[in-house]
């Protein structure tokens, strides 16, 4: 089998193989989009192997110093005749000492198997979950709190609501107030008319970010978790997007959250997995 590198003119085959992928394995819906296929395959360094002039796999790498990350890509009806294991085993020639990541959008259990064969660990995993908008739930807000359009919203108020919900998650890094609202101003997909904050007595105690057709953050402070509040967010959003339009409503929680229960509660299924393998550095005498 002719094997080359990947270019821009790649970039159909590469949309044809990533739904091929997302249709057997499950995972982010997103790979197949052209902006994540240039950002995850056409990478510094590309692998392309091709049967009768048809892309059945491909992989990209970035060698950074001592970090290296790569992705690949094998077509369903291709599997299981070594080239997941030729893609990996290039990866890892060429990042040579480097730590390598393995970054998958759409990960199945043949993966799986093969990273851990090749000693890489899963160092992160979101459950991809999907909600058709078939049955709707119905939630009502707790009692003593005004829920508010986040367009209408203090974005000072926004960023504390988020702060005071995450801050007790481990590892949680706060990030300047400037910054973190103004990577939400610049995302052409935030929806400020469906994201909302919630309020009691005027200090934030959740919030909900919208963006495009996925619910992007739900978040609760401590002293007012338990009260359905998260549930009733997500069920004034997905009634909010179901008006505009039938399509699914996307949603990625970690595989570890509790709030994965949640969101099976309100409707929304399984759609397959994300995650990162990582092999640390290779420390040579």
């Amino acid at each position: 089998m002719p094997i080359d590198q990947l270019t821009e003119a790649d970039l159909p085959a590469l949309q044809g193989l990533a739904r091929a992928c997302l249709d057997a394995d499950g995972g982010l819906p997103l790979l197949a989009e052209a902006k994540m296929l240039r950002y995850r395959l056409l990478r510094k360094q590309t692998v392309a192997i091709r049967e009768d002039g048809l892309l059945l796999a491909a992989g990209g790498l970035d060698v950074d110093g001592d970090r290296a990350i790569t992705s690949g890509m094998v077509a369903p009806h291709a599997r299981r005749r070594g080239l997941g294991t030729h893609l990996l085993t290039w990866a890892e020639d060429e990042a040579g000492e480097a730590a390598l990541t393995v970054a998958t959008e759409s990960c199945g259990p043949d993966a799986e198997r093969l990273y851990a064969r090749h000693g890489l660990v899963c160092t992160f995993a979101e459950s991809v979950r999907r909600h058709d908008l078939g049955a709707l739930p119905s939630v009502g807000p707790p009692v003593g709190v005004t829920v508010i359009p986040v367009s209408q919203a203090d974005p000072a108020d926004l960023f504390a609501a988020y702060v005071g919900s995450f801050a007790d998650r481990p590892g949680f890094v706060r990030p300047e107030a400037a910054i973190w609202l103004a990577e939400l101003d610049l995302d052409p997909d935030w929806r400020r008319d469906l994201s909302l904050l919630v309020l009691r007595r005027g200090t934030p105690v959740g919030f909900i970010n919208v963006l495009g057709r996925w619910v992007d953050q739900v978040g609760v402070v401590p002293e007012w978790r338990g009260r359905r509040m998260a549930s009733h967010l997500v069920a004034r959003t997905l009634r909010a997007l179901a008006v505009e339009s039938p399509e699914p409503v996307w949603l990625c929680v970690n595989v570890n959250n509790p709030a994965g229960d949640l969101y099976r509660r309100l409707g929304f299924s399984d759609a397959g997995t994300r995650a990162r393998f990582t092999r640390p550095a290779v420390r040579r005498a």
